[in-house]
């Protein structure tokens, strides 16, 4: 999109219902240009009646009036200024809003492939800019235009020869504000860059502080953190520095323009066709002029610096998840819960190789299946395929003969419970984080399923037990408390088809003990596929799949792979001498 395009889609989309609280503060902006241009005028009558004149009749009224001017001065633009704060921050909500409801919505290989800081700095620096167009740009378009056209009007009232002198001054700022808003354009798109990279920066510096102390790379932190915040120093620098120069600019071509006023006026006066009190009053009205036009002459800079906001902000909204539900979808009915895959080929975005090559698998109904194979083989991904995280390249999975992809997304994930060692939970307390499978459950139902998944052994020894606040991600909790919490959020979703992503492992022989019990219940008579590298784990699997370079190696149960599958029995003899 261009500038325009932006533009009109930011007014479209976001302004446009506004417009009522728009129009009231352009209202307002007619009050202040008048009341700017009535101060200036009335120094015309003051210095006439009360000191060429000495008129002592006006010596009470032209005094009130000025404090009315600036009474009606002061009152508008502040009235002006909230309505417009008002408008920048509901559409600020309204941006931020669409850019989270997108997010939210966002194909799993979009969050992947961007960092997390570089989305916060997406909501925070890129819409404060495009906000800014708003209570900014707007406002002093309206207000600067108007009071401009109003002190103009009084000027060319006052001498029409004078003015025309003072408005070479307008154009001539117009270049330069065109010249400087260029630049300002690539440093604050350079800026909003380097913002993101702090950013992301910060949040991996506090997601692996022990980590930074284990390694004792503090120094070498530090110097990293220097360099990016010294980045972004620069850029803010180069930013405030393009603003500022419009000062001197503006400076010099007001005094270019004074001289010459000064030295026509003289020469009016002279032969009698200018007055002192009307070339006072102009001067005033020209030097209030001042603010408006230096204000309009930096407007493009803003305008720029909100359009590069816009450029990196949009697409997110405009995103469009490739992993969609076709409009005739079905819920998806299960009776056994018995899952397929008919030659199922895969691979991630941005790769040249298959992580599956036509892969044939069977995930009988309310029984467990295990996967077994190296690291890389292509064992989580196919968990990953089975909610739609991500979809396949050809061929098909079917649950109770219907295709995944002939069904609705939300009833495919309902039926589906995900249960991995990377244990994800909230900063909140023990009782939101695992009913947080389902909102509307009773205390009475939360407080089984922690039973159930032994974790409310640990929960009634906490001062505040369900209350208790656990941290980002659990950081109060050890790694089997987070994953009996990480069951019970499970057992309370009650979904017929479990998947399980080395929900044991790193853990000590009681705990795994307590776990494996947990599993056990939250997997009854349930489609349950587990992956574990611990083949002590699922040695009473009903079945078992040997998964190499994405191909189906062999299958059965365990005396049977041992005999059939050379990688297996290698896989099993390595651990067996571990122990």
């Amino acid at each position: 999109m261009n500038k325009i395009e932006i533009v009109k889609r930011l007014y479209n989309s976001y302004t446009k219902k506004y417009l009522k609280n728009i129009f009231i503060a352009f209202f307002f902006s007619i009050l202040l240009a008048g009341s700017t241009s009535a101060v200036a005028y009335l120094l015309d009558p003051a210095i006439k009646k009360l000191f060429i004149e000495q008129n002592q009749s006006m010596i009470i009224i032209i005094p009130c009036a000025i404090i009315l001017a600036f009474a009606i001065k002061g009152a508008s633009l502040y009235l002006a200024r909230v309505l417009m704060i008002g408008v920048s921050e509901e559409v600020k909500k309204d941006i931020q809003n669409d850019i989270f409801s997108s997010l939210l919505k966002a194909d799993t290989k979009v969050i992947d492939e961007k960092h997390s800081g570089k989305f916060i700095a997406n909501l925070t620096n890129d819409v404060t800019m495009i906000t800014n167009l708003l209570s900014t740009v707007v406002l002093n378009l309206f207000k600067d235009s108007l009071t401009l056209i109003g002190l103009l009007s009084v000027m060319f009232y006052q001498n029409w020869k004078l003015s025309l002198i003072a408005i070479i001054m307008i154009p001539l700022a117009s270049i330069a504000a065109k010249t400087l808003g260029k630049r300002i354009s690539k440093v604050a798109t350079q800026q909003m860059n380097r913002a993101g990279v702090l950013t992301s920066y910060l949040v991996e510096m506090f997601k692996n502080h022990k980590l930074i102390k284990i390694f004792q790379k503090e120094k070498y932190e530090k110097e990293r953190a220097y360099k990016f915040i010294n980045n972004l120093k620069e850029s803010t620098k180069k930013i405030a520095i393009v603003f500022v120069r419009a000062s001197p600019i503006m400076e010099f071509l007001t005094g270019i323009m004074i001289a010459f006023l000064i030295y026509f006026a003289a020469k009016l006066v002279a032969r009698g066709e200018l007055e002192v009190n009307n070339f006072f009053s102009f001067l005033a009205a020209m030097m209030l002029a001042y603010q408006p036009v230096r204000s309009l002459a930096t407007l493009n800079i803003s305008i720029q610096q909100g359009i590069s906001g816009a450029v990196r902000v949009l697409p997110i909204i405009d995103d469009i998840p490739e992993i969609n539900e076709k409009s005739n979808a079905k819920d998806l009915k299960l009776n056994e819960g018995t899952i397929k895959f008919e030659n199922v080929n895969f691979r991630y975005p941005n790769t040249q190789k298959n992580i599956l090559n036509s892969i044939n698998l069977i995930f009988s109904g309310k029984k467990m299946t295990a996967l077994v194979g190296h690291s890389g083989a292509g064992k989580s991904t196919i968990l990953n395929l089975m909610p739609r995280f991500y979809d396949i390249e050809s061929g098909d999975i079917k649950i109770d003969n219907q295709s995944i992809y002939e069904s609705s997304i939300y009833s495919l994930r309902k039926n589906i419970s995900l249960v991995s060692q990377d244990t994800t939970l909230f900063d909140d307390t023990i009782r939101n984080n695992i009913n947080y499978a389902d909102l509307n459950a009773s205390e009475q139902e939360i407080q089984q399923a922690a039973n159930f998944s032994y974790a409310n052994e640990f929960i009634e020894k906490l001062p505040e037990k369900y209350d208790t606040l656990i941290g980002e991600n659990g950081i109060r909790l050890s790694g089997g408390e987070k994953q009996r919490l990480s069951i019970a959020r499970a057992i309370l979703k009650k979904s017929p088809i479990i998947l399980l992503d080395e929900a044991t492992s790193s853990l000590d022989a009681e705990t795994e003990d307590k776990i494996q019990k947990a599993i056990n219940f939250l997997t009854k008579g349930r489609t349950t596929i587990v992956i574990a590298h611990r083949l002590s784990t699922i040695l009473n699997s009903d079945k078992i799949y040997v998964i190499d370079n994405g191909s189906i190696n062999g299958e059965g149960k365990h005396n049977d792979l041992m005999e059939t599958s050379s990688v297996y029995k290698n896989f099993y003899q390595k651990q067996i001498k571990k122990i």
